[in-house]
């Protein structure tokens, strides 16, 4: 738990407060932006108190899925007001899972709710409460990895479901026992609606997984590829994030101007929703930035 001995000199006062053991992964920052910032020093802060009962109810959800548990409130824990908040619908049957892992630097997951078997796309902490909810929703058949760094538990949602993990050969160290092992750099189809995106680069088997559901409904989950920037209200790559090659994954965001989507859900950054053809100008944009810029403009997340 967050540590008042600890609180960051930036936090206004007041009774949420966020502690010097923040890792700055964004996962605050991203659900409740109006609520939290990031400082200087690489911290997340309160930049304001929430004001009504619905940024208080969006600032406890981003103390309960803080990885690292770095915000609390001075009265008393009121998280369990927001538990059943999680996994928290974003679209359709697209659900995000809170309860980051610091395993995963606090990366997002998501569980997709289907009827041929639900997946869950990256993993969470392993939580009953999650094993719960996940069970009510009908279990989980497979769990896509994007890549090494957000496995977090994959392993223990995997054995207690009997769930099948996918992941790419290149990223298999972090998975050795996983059920489905993709190869190269072609786009696999996997299963009707559900096609793997190969996107080396951040690391070296990264992968995007593109997930269609008619009829224009498309969502593409980015892993650490690509997000969304707050900040600059556009696309965004960030080369001091790429762990492996930064002109394969250049060239891996450019062969994504080969697909369609609405939807941009990454392990990092913000989520963002668009028409497939604003999504494609978007992306046309960053494609662009990263080529023909001399300086790209560094952020994290």
């Amino acid at each position: 738990m967050a540590d008042p001995r600890k609180k960051n000199r930036y936090n206004v006062p007041g009774e949420f407060f966020v502690d010097s053991t923040c890792i700055n992964c964004d996962t605050c920052r991203q659900l409740a932006p109006e609520v939290f910032n990031e400082s200087n020093d690489d911290y997340s802060f309160v930049r304001a108190q929430p004001e009504s009962a619905d940024q208080t109810r969006i600032a406890l959800r981003a103390l309960l899925a803080c990885p690292t548990g770095s915000i609390r409130t001075v009265g008393t824990n009121r998280a369990k007001e927001v538990m059943d908040d999680f996994p928290m619908l974003i679209d359709h049957d697209v659900y995000y899972c809170g309860f980051a892992s610091p395993k995963s630097f606090g990366g997002s997951s998501y569980f997709i709710r289907h009827c041929d078997g639900n997946w869950l796309i990256d993993s969470p902490k392993f939580l009953p409460h999650l094993v719960e909810r996940f069970e009510k929703m009908g279990g989980l058949s497979y769990i896509f990895l994007t890549h090494r760094d957000d496995v977090a538990d994959a392993d223990r949602y995997a054995n207690r479901f009997g769930a099948r993990r996918i992941i790419h050969r290149k990223e298999l160290s972090a998975q050795p026992e996983a059920e489905i092992v993709l190869e190269g750099e072609e786009p696999i189809n996997l299963f009707p609606h559900f096609l793997v995106i190969p996107t080396p680069g951040h690391t070296q088997g990264h992968c995007a997984l593109l997930y269609s559901h008619p009829p224009n409904d498309s969502k593409l989950f980015t892993g650490d590829h690509l997000w969304w920037s707050r900040v600059r209200k556009q696309l965004h790559a960030s080369e001091s994030v790429c762990w492996y090659d930064w002109d394969e994954q250049r060239r891996s965001i450019e062969r994504l101007l080969e697909y369609d989507f609405e939807w941009i859900l990454p392990g990092h950054g913000q989520r963002f929703h668009a028409p497939s053809t604003s999504m494609k100008t978007h992306l046309e944009t960053l494609v662009h930035r990263i080529n023909h810029l001399q300086e790209v403009p560094e952020e994290t997340w």
